[in-house]
């Protein structure tokens, strides 16, 4: 089992990261705040979801203190399917309000193309679920948090419910349903993306664009393939409630990808909420709305009736 923490230099060490990305915008207060928060959480480091698998198929652990059997927030991190780290989340705001977290790295598109990513994370939930007890969490209450890259992959998790084609590997007698998702700003339908891109966005046709690298070849030569990766291609009744989260002058993901995405759910009869930040680019908002909308969201979905 990987090394159990609390207080330790390990923690601390990730404590002084997450802190010094939140000076900026919070003040001496808020990283002190999280320093503690993260200081009394049980902390599990690279817990491996895939027996003698890939080094990017682990996660690392989190599990409030004072807190019985806790729902379970699953972040994804983004970085154009190519890039990013697990320890590029932040646990902090969810742990403070009594969810135990897990953050989770999945294979990049350098190590294996699509749909590699979305079975690494539909494994991942299943051995967090096949875990619950374990580690002290509820397995019936999970939802799943994404930015870009992490936000299609969150969105691939809730719109494939019904459809297990990409449970694959271990603890196939578990679910890899999540019960809510918080997708921010992830693409959604990748053929669509320049169609809709600011003047000044990036390309997404061309062969070396982030979605043209993840599906093996560009996407608009490669379409059944890429119609394969749209969250918006498997919504049905059975997806869970959705918050949707974009910024509408976003230069990387179109905003459009998210009224796609709000569109397919709410034409289903599925609970969807979506929230536009005005002038907001890629993430970074200031909004505080924003974090204020995920917490309600998600105590609403995973807590309410349910403690």
């Amino acid at each position: 089992m990987s090394k159990f923490f609390r207080t330790s230099f390990g923690l601390l060490l990730f404590v002084l990261v997450t802190s010094i990305a939140l000076a900026g915008a919070g003040g001496l207060r808020k990283v002190i705040d999280t320093a503690a928060v993260l200081r009394d959480a049980a902390f599990y480091r690279d817990l491996a979801y895939v027996s003698n698998g890939h080094e990017r198929q682990r996660l690392d652990l989190f599990v409030p203190a004072n807190a019985a059997t806790p729902p379970l927030i699953i972040l994804v991190h983004g970085g154009a399917f190519r890039a990013g780290s697990k320890e590029n989340m932040r646990p902090a705001p969810f742990l403070r309000h009594g969810y135990a977290v897990a953050s989770i790295n999945y294979r990049l598109s350098g190590d294996a193309l699509w749909p590699a990513q979305i079975e690494d994370c539909k494994a991942a939930v299943r051995w967090l679920r096949a875990h619950a007890k374990e580690y002290g969490y509820d397995p019936e209450r999970i939802g799943a948090h994404g930015t870009s890259a992490g936000g299609h992959l969150v969105a691939m998790l809730g719109s494939t419910s019904a459809d297990m084609k990409f449970d694959v590997g271990e603890n196939l007698d578990v679910s890899s349903r999540v019960q809510a998702v918080a997708d921010f700003f992830g693409p959604t339908d990748f053929l669509q993306m320049d169609a809709h891109r600011i003047p000044t966005g990036q390309v997404h046709d061309g062969p070396d664009s982030p979605e043209s690298l993840l599906i093996g070849g560009s996407i608009q030569e490669n379409k059944e393939k890429s119609t394969s990766a749209n969250p918006i291609a498997y919504v049905s009744k059975e997806s869970p409630p959705f918050l949707i989260v974009h910024g509408d002058m976003d230069p990387l993901v179109p905003w459009h990808q998210s009224q796609l995405l709000f569109d397919a759910l709410a034409g289903t009869g599925v609970p969807v909420t979506f929230y536009t930040v005005g002038g907001g680019g890629h993430g970074g908002f200031r909004d505080p709305h924003v974090e204020a909308l995920m917490l309600e969201f998600f105590a609403k979905h995973l807590k309410r009736g349910r403690e």
